[in-house]
């Protein structure tokens, strides 16, 4: 027996022995997670390669800089932007004072700022030459030994510069966590005799944790992933110590051995996220949501609040946002010559191509979900986590598994026709777009697919049936009724795509053609050569791009409380 749904799709076939397979959109799931993983699969396949000597003397030399450099960046980054985010996510959800609406969206924007951006401007800013120091030894008449200033080329450096664009991430969960909270538990709280800050610790943070946890998970990620700050800072990291070995020494192995060891950090990251999840849980017992009391803030508090919240906006987006602007003025001739619309056509070429095909991959995933029958979908489900598993993989790991097995494809299609045909075909697979496309939309496919997944979640059953009354069913509901209720989320799923493509560095600089540059890789290869002004331009312009998903996603967070005019759960009711 084939049971059929309204378009056609197989869903369920039963043999004569009476066992049932799975759909045809399962097993193109199955697929989809199969080529998503092959990078993961390559590197852990290689710990069990030998390495030779090189292994035991990484072991005995460096592996433990990079295991300590790792894992204090870590914690810094992660004490920053807990600290940051959470609690600038309180002060403009739950309090008022002057700015407070400026801020709720401005809070968002260093999230536009790359990591190794804002680390070449403040090395500019701040660096002995820089003028911070050179107005200092004028004013005071100072020389090199009269005073100290902190190096700005250090871990703390580093942790401060990962840190004032990576708490976003914190401040976006825990502003929509705080947002979909009852002001009936807060209120309890307040009505037993606990003040705003006991109110805060004992019942608006246990509710918002998981939110929380989730956001400190996406900074970690990106902490451990960072490449371009620590490689210009010169701090040996897992992701430094990638690079060198296979680049610098020589060895696969041994590089793909080290890469095996930080996806065991960035999974433990992903068991804790998910073990916090599944523990104790906070919620509510009411579906009443009263209109926020915002406390009033006043005297000293008001301007603690508006500190708290500006400096992060100053730091992490204004300030070194100006001192692009201005070398990108003061060396205009220099920065946009014949070359940098080279570099941009590249750029937002590549990132329009990775884009699209990441939002269809993830429609067609997504959307295949919906048809399927109950018992399916746990299958499919979980072939769609596994496929989404490749934003949590660092850029050069990623480099690393997909230049292995494209390697040796290559390779093995080269050695093949010279021995057959008699003439060689080069690299068809690494070395080309296609990899790089490939390392794209492994990298990013899940920021497409948590955009799709709960955009589609939205579309009620009663959509389906209005639409099938109607003979609109299938493949024709999809494109006249589903898309088009969607198309806002889509376009969101786009743009951030797009953006994360724009900025990605280390996967882009190991797996780009050859003589084939993009924005960031110049920003790095100039920023590296110590050439910080000529930087500006390409650097100027990532951070412009990234400023429009920002404010997409500014506007639809301020919109998402339950019970609000205007938000999403409210329409659907």
């Amino acid at each position: 027996m084939t049971i059929f749904d309204a378009d056609k799709t197989v869903l369920i076939s039963r043999k004569g022995n009476g066992r049932g397979t799975v759909s045809v959109t399962t097993w193109f799931s199955f697929l989809v997670a199969l080529i998503i993983s092959i990078p993961i699969l390559v590197v852990f396949g290689f710990i069990f390669v030998p390495s030779g000597d090189i292994w035991s003397h990484l072991a005995a030399t460096v592996l433990p800089t990079y295991l300590m450099n790792t894992l204090g960046l870590a914690a810094g980054v992660s004490v920053l932007v807990l600290s940051i985010g959470v609690g600038s996510a309180w002060l403009v959800t739950m309090c008022d004072f002057p700015g407070r609406n400026l801020f709720t969206w401005a809070l968002f924007l260093p999230l536009a700022m790359p990591a190794y951006i804002i680390a070449y401007t403040y090395t500019g800013m701040l660096d002995f030459s820089g003028p911070f120091q050179s107005f200092l030894r004028e004013f005071f008449d100072w020389s090199r030994q009269d005073y100290w200033f902190p190096p700005i080329r250090s871990l703390g450096g580093a942790i401060v510069m990962l840190g004032l664009v990576l708490y976003p991430y914190v401040y976006l969960v825990s502003r929509m966590a705080f947002l979909e909270q009852s002001i009936c538990a807060l209120e309890v709280g307040r009505t037993l005799g606990r003040g705003p800050w006991r109110v805060f610790f004992s019942i608006a943070i246990p509710l918002a944790r998981p939110a929380i946890v989730t956001g400190l998970a996406l900074a970690l990620m990106e902490t451990l992933s960072d490449f371009g700050t620590v490689q210009y800072f010169a701090i040996d990291t897992f992701t430094t110590g990638i690079y060198r070995t296979w680049f610098g020494l020589g060895e696969p192995a041994a590089a793909a051995q080290l890469a095996a060891i930080l996806m065991v950090f960035v999974f433990a990251l992903i068991l804790l996220e998910r073990l916090n999840r599944g523990s104790k849980k906070y919620h509510h017992t009411t579906g009443r949501y009263q209109k926020i009391t915002r406390f009033r803030l006043q005297g000293i508090r008001m301007y603690v609040a508006i500190l708290a919240c500006c400096l992060p906006v100053f730091l992490g987006f204004l300030l070194p946002t100006g001192w692009l602007i201005k070398d990108s003025v003061v060396h205009f001739d220099e920065i946009f010559n014949r070359h940098f619309p080279i570099l941009v056509f590249n750029s937002v070429g590549v990132a329009i191509l990775a884009a699209v095909f990441s939002l269809v991959l993830a429609i067609l995933l997504i959307y295949g979900l919906r048809r399927e029958s109950r018992s399916s979908q746990k299958v499919k489900r979980t072939a769609i986590r596994i496929a989404s598993m490749g934003y949590a993989i660092p850029g050069p790991v990623l480099a690393i598994g997909v230049l292995l097995p494209f390697g040796f494809i290559d390779n093995s299609i080269d050695q093949w026709t010279r021995a057959t045909l008699g003439y060689s075909t080069g690299l068809l697979l690494s070395g080309t777009m296609v990899a790089l496309l490939f390392a794209y939309v492994v990298r990013f496919l899940a920021v497409a697919l948590n955009t799709v997944e709960a955009s589609v979640d939205t579309i009620t059953p009663n959509m389906d049936r209005a639409a099938k009354t109607m003979g609109v069913t299938g493949i024709k509901a999809m494109f006249r009724v589903h898309l088009p209720i969607i198309s806002g989320s889509l376009m969101t799923a786009l743009l951030l795509v797009f953006v994360d493509v724009l900025k990605e560095l280390p996967a882009t600089l190991v797996l780009r053609p050859f003589g084939f540059d993009t924005l960031a890789v110049r920003a790095y290869e100039m920023a590296t050569d110590e050439q910080l002004a000529a930087a500006a331009g390409p650097s100027l312009a990532i951070v412009v791009a990234g400023i429009i998903p920002v404010i997409v996603l500014s506007r639809a967070i301020a919109k998402s409380r339950p019970g609000q005019k205007g938000s999403l759960r409210n329409e659907l009711k």
